[in-house]
C-alpha cells in the first residue's frame, strides 16, 4: 500500500462558529470540518489559521493512503495506527469519502514514515520535504 506526503504544515483548532471559516477561502489547499453537538473542528494548512480560532494545536505533517478505498475494506487505519502506536507515535486521522489522512506532530514524523516503511508501506514523495 502507498502512503503519499503532503508538503505542508497543518494545525488543528477548535472554531466558535461556522463565519471563522470565511478566511480559509482560497488560502488552503486542504481542510477537514467536523461538527457535532458539542463542537466545530477545523484542520487547515497552518498558514490558514483563521484568526478568531478558539484554540488551536500546530505543528502537525499529514499523509495520505493513495488510491481511493473501497468501503469494504476493513481494518487500513487500524494497522497504520497500531504501527505507529506501537512505537510512541500519536496519530489524528482524518477520513474523506476516497481515503484516510493521518497527521503526526512533526518531531515523529519521519519516524513514523520509516517504521510504517519498515512494515512494507511504501512511501511516495520519500526524497521530498514534508
Amino acid at each position: 500500500m502507498n502512503l503519499k506526503r503532503i508538503s505542508a504544515d497543518f494545525s488543528v483548532c477548535r472554531l466558535s462558529g461556522p463565519a471563522d471559516l470565511i478566511s480559509l477561502d482560497g488560502k488552503s489547499g486542504f481542510w477537514f470540518l467536523g461538527k457535532t453537538d458539542e463542537e466545530l473542528s477545523l484542520v487547515c494548512e497552518t498558514s490558514a489559521v483563521p484568526e478568531n480560532a478558539e484554540e488551536r494545536e500546530d505543528g502537525f505533517s499529514a499523509f495520505r493512503i493513495e488510491g481511493v478505498l473501497d468501503f469494504s475494506l476493513i481494518g487500513i487505519l487500524s494497522k497504520i495506527s497500531t504501527i505507529l502506536a506501537d512505537h510512541g507515535i500519536g496519530i489524528f486521522a482524518v477520513s474523506t469519502f476516497n481515503t484516510d489522512y493521518i497527521l503526526v506532530k512533526k518531531e515523529n514524523y519521519e519516524k513514523a514514515l520509516r517504521q510504517l516503511e519498515a512494515a512494507g508501506y511504501t512511501i511516495i514523495g520519500a526524497g521530498e520535504e514534508a
